[in-house]
């Protein structure tokens, strides 16, 4: 059973019905990079990225550690966590 997504366009959102697990898939490489740029960020959190792209947490990791150096990969992780403990509701 497939669920709803909505993704955030310029032209507005579109609506996509996918199953979770190929949710990642259909993504093209302009919204990959997005969503690592948005990911690396330091002022934007995964709600926002949910949001946009309809990606939770665990989805945006794995697309991080899929796309990015295993070295890049952790040190993000620890950024991350250190705002988290900082901020309640950050990444």
């Amino acid at each position: 059973m497939g669920t709803k997504v909505y993704f955030g366009k310029k032209d507005g959102l579109t609506k996509m019905t996918q199953n979770k697990k190929n949710l990642t898939d259909s993504l093209t490489e302009t919204d990959l990079s997005e969503i690592i740029q948005m990911a690396l960020s330091d002022h934007v959190t995964f709600s926002e990225i949910e949001s946009q792209y309809g990606l939770r947490e665990d989805q945006v990791k794995k697309i991080m550690r899929k796309n990015i150096k295993p070295s890049s990969y952790r040190t993000w992780r620890k950024r991350v966590k250190s705002f988290s403990e900082r901020r309640q509701y950050y990444k």
